[in-house]
């Protein structure tokens, strides 16, 4: 296993980043949001939300919509002021389903299939109580011209619905729904599941200013100050997964490159749950000179490791890697030397600990603007699979906002913000309401 060994460190420096690195990227990401708030070219597309920092105060009861990935939630949230709210229902329906022959994520579908699907998720909700108003969250870069208004710029996370780009997804859905009757629940408010993981949060702690989605997929939002052309703060989503700056190994590349839409999202690809098994595969299809495990054909064949897989392998802390032996057996069909578990667990590892350092440079760029004397309060609301799940990320992360950020760190909470996503459309909706945002620009 020498060779193996040889191999495993060359896998280790082309996914390490150093300090020095991490520091020059933060740096980067907070320039690329200059440049993108003051229009010049940039690969943030630093889109405005129409939004505000709720009180706290808001009130009432709201449907909330969340589109943001493979499976659709639909909400029914009672809110009373104070910080304090209630979730009285949650429906959870997926896109697709091969056994019940439909997929509504497909290019052949159209954009009144889909849309048809949510409305009639929305009415099995509507249909357990009076709402006051419904909130949208659709996590896909959008051009807004106010709260309520959200055109499809292109989609990401490889859903390719026919019909849809270029439309108003506002409209799309409030004409799904006046066909059921339920006119009256056109979305008040379109956000990004970002602005309702900070939504959410800030609902209850004042002090968040981030909201990020580390889960199937990523992006960041963040509290501006001072924007451009408007009147008060306002929550900008950054598109940040599109950040092109971090360097890339060969096997960002060959997923790049078979991606739909390559050359975009380079950062979700290398940091979003979506993507770190095909990373893992990769980098371990690369052993095959050095190992009979990793020389098997399964290793070529895309997609066979999943986010879930990849936590499997970090978890397993047991002294021979059974849990590693018994997934190599069951799901791959491999015996496997112990050599060959410690290598495969190692790069899970490499993986992640990188996404989560990729991550943190960005939210330490946002700070470095915000605050560069790191002397404010701030909170950083995180929602996903990725963040709440994946074993040591948290921490990762955590240790890698310190480093960048020393002066600061007794000032910065990263929290999870479960279910914000969905939670914040209907916040949204509340402030709408309450206060009347939304005007067309």
């Amino acid at each position: 296993m020498t060779s193996l060994t040889k191999r495993l460190e060359d896998l280790r420096a082309a996914f390490a980043l150093s300090a020095g690195q991490l520091a020059r990227l933060s740096r980067q990401f907070a320039d690329a949001m200059d440049a993108g708030l003051t229009g010049q070219d940039s690969c943030l597309k630093m889109l405005p939300s129409f939004l505000g920092r709720p009180t706290g105060m808001e009130q009432g009861r709201f449907i909330a919509l969340d589109f943001g990935g493979t499976n659709v939630r639909t909400l029914l949230v009672e809110l009373h002021g104070g910080g304090l709210l209630t979730v009285r229902q949650m429906l959870a329906a997926s896109l697709k389903d091969t056994t019940a022959g439909y997929d509504y994520t497909a290019p052949t579908v159209w954009a009144e299939e889909l849309f048809a699907f949510l409305a009639a998720q929305v009415a099995t909700v509507a249909a357990a109580g009076n709402a006051d108003s419904l909130g949208f969250t659709f996590s896909y870069p959008c051009r807004q011209t106010g709260a309520n208004r959200a055109i499809l710029l292109h989609w990401t996370k490889e859903i390719a619905t026919a019909g849809v780009e270029g439309k108003d997804v506002g409209e799309l859905l409030g004409t799904a729904l006046a066909r059921r009757g339920l006119g009256h629940l056109a979305p008040a408010a379109i956000i990004n599941d970002t602005v309702g993981t900070l939504l959410t949060a800030a609902y209850q702690d004042p002090w968040t200013d981030i909201g990020s989605i580390c889960g199937t997929g990523h992006n960041t939002c963040y509290l501006e100050p001072a924007p451009p052309a408007a009147p008060a703060p306002m929550i900008i989503n950054m598109e940040s997964g599109n950040f092109d700056a971090p360097p890339l190994t060969p096997f960002d590349a060959a997923l790049d490159a078979a991606s739909d839409k390559p050359g975009q999202q380079r950062l979700e690809k290398m940091a979003a749950g979506r993507y770190l098994g095909e990373l893992v595969r990769l980098a371990a299809a690369s052993l095959a000179a050095a190992s009979p495990c990793f020389a098997a054909p399964v290793w070529q064949r895309a997609d066979t490791l999943s986010g879930p897989d990849v936590a499997l392998l970090v978890a397993d802390t047991s002294r021979t890697l059974t849990q590693i032996e018994h997934w190599l057996s069951s799901r791959l069909g491999l015996a496997s030397a112990l050599a060959e578990r410690a290598a495969l667990k190692e790069i899970a590892a490499l993986v992640t600990a990188r996404s989560a350092r990729l991550v943190a440079a960005t939210y330490a760029g946002v700070l470095l603007r915000l605050d560069p004397t790191g002397q404010s309060r701030h909170t950083i609301a995180i929602d996903g699979s990725l963040y709440e799940k994946m074993p040591g990320y948290a921490a990762l992360l955590q240790a890698a906002l310190a480093e960048l950020l020393p002066a600061g760190a007794g000032h910065i909470r990263v929290r999870l913000a479960k279910n914000g996503s969905g939670i914040g459309a209907a916040v949204a909706a509340a402030m709408m309401n309450e206060e009347g945002y939304g005007t067309s620009k």
